[in-house]
């Protein structure tokens, strides 16, 4: 069902609108071989009443027909015990379920379907929370993996952002690396249509996933975008799909040929030496701040000097700039280094440990 090795591919309305609409939708997308799954919302979790919730049972006998004139599989979301238990009962139809964003950002609500799922062989994909926290999805797994369930993908759709940007979703591509890290042997599907919130920024999200060696993409399609009753705006026509999954490079984890294997190696054994060398050098820089660390103690001098700050980000900033740097890359790294060496000195004024964590 899930795999690492192949990618996988999810399409589908965001919402399961009617029999017409459904059965259209998937028999199109069903053109193309490189599709696996058909999702498709029946229950809709909104942020507001009032919005389209979906037709919720009704929609089975369509999904039903889907499976009848297709080879897809059919996938759907749950947000309440209620919904797994008929998906359940409904399993010649419901192939897998998913755990949005809204439902994995609460661990009564992932916990109370977990207890449901229990026992059952069913497939769950889990969303990333709306807000970046690693923990809430990691959390999210090891609940499903709790009750046995051993066919689990998760699927990274971006995270709210709090300020306006031309993304609907902030991607944070260094959590779903991090998640990724932690758990190797689940696929980690992306959802481009999430993240653009606008059709148009869907096949650069795509390709940067798939370049970064995510294991599949679930992209929203309806037959009529433009009538949808939900995320018209980031939803594919079965055409454009089929067109973007032409255009995309799928690539391969690795390469079976020796000069590129040889090659390689021999960076990586580059990138490790510097690395180490980065290593040290931070080292020595620390050992330098407990030094100013203990005069500033016995001067009675603050912590944090403001004109020194700002003259090591200028400094650094257009130096880094001038060997090709970017200077965002460079203040960023800034802000890690001044954040320790700041709880460092903290630690020697106070005479005391200061955890890692500290809000400098």
């Amino acid at each position: 069902m899930f795999s690492i090795e192949n990618p996988i591919i999810i399409a589908g309305p965001c919402s399961a609108e009617s029999e017409v609409q459904v059965l259209e939708t998937a028999l199109e997308i069903a053109k193309c071989n490189k599709v696996t799954i058909f999702r498709a919302g029946i229950w809709k979790p909104r942020t507001k009443p009032g919005t389209f919730e979906g037709v919720g049972e009704i929609a089975l006998p369509w999904l039903k027909k889907v499976k009848e004139h297709t080879n897809l599989k059919i996938a759907v979301e749950v947000a309440l015990p209620e919904h797994v238990e008929i998906c359940l009962k409904n399993r010649d139809i419901i192939d897998i379920v998913w755990l949005g964003a809204r439902t994995t950002v609460n661990p009564f609500s992932v916990q109370a379907i977990a207890d449901v799922i229990k026992g059952s062989d069913i497939p769950v994909m889990i969303k990333n929370p709306l807000n970046p926290d690693i923990e809430l999805w990691a959390g999210a797994i090891e609940r499903i993996k709790k009750v046995g369930i051993t066919k689990i993908a998760v699927i990274h759709r971006g995270f709210y952002p709090f300020e306006e940007t031309h993304l609907r979703n902030i991607p944070k591509w260094e959590l779903a690396i991090e998640l990724k890290t932690r758990y190797p042997e689940i696929p980690i599907i992306n959802d481009p249509s999430h993240i653009s919130g606008k059709k148009e920024f869907i096949p650069e999200i795509s390709q940067k996933a798939l370049n970064l060696n995510f294991n599949g993409l679930m992209i929203e399609t309806h037959i009529n975008p433009k009538v949808a009753l939900s995320d018209a705006e980031q939803q594919l026509t079965p055409k454009e799909l089929i067109q973007l999954l032409k255009n995309l490079k799928f690539r391969k984890q690795t390469s079976d040929n020796s000069e590129f294997l040889s090659l390689i190696e021999q960076y990586r054994e580059q990138i490790d030496s510097i690395d180490y060398q980065l290593l040290e050098l931070l080292s020595k820089r620390m050992n330098i701040i407990e030094n100013i660390g203990k005069y500033k103690l016995t001067n009675n001098v603050t912590v944090f000097q403001l004109r020194r700050w700002i003259k090591i980000v200028e400094t650094r900033k257009e130096f880094g700039k001038s060997i090709g740097l970017d200077t965002n890359f460079v203040k960023k790294i800034l802000q890690l280094v001044h954040r320790e060496s700041i709880r460092k000195q903290t630690k020697i004024m106070n005479g005391k440990d200061v955890p890692k964590n500290i809000d400098t």
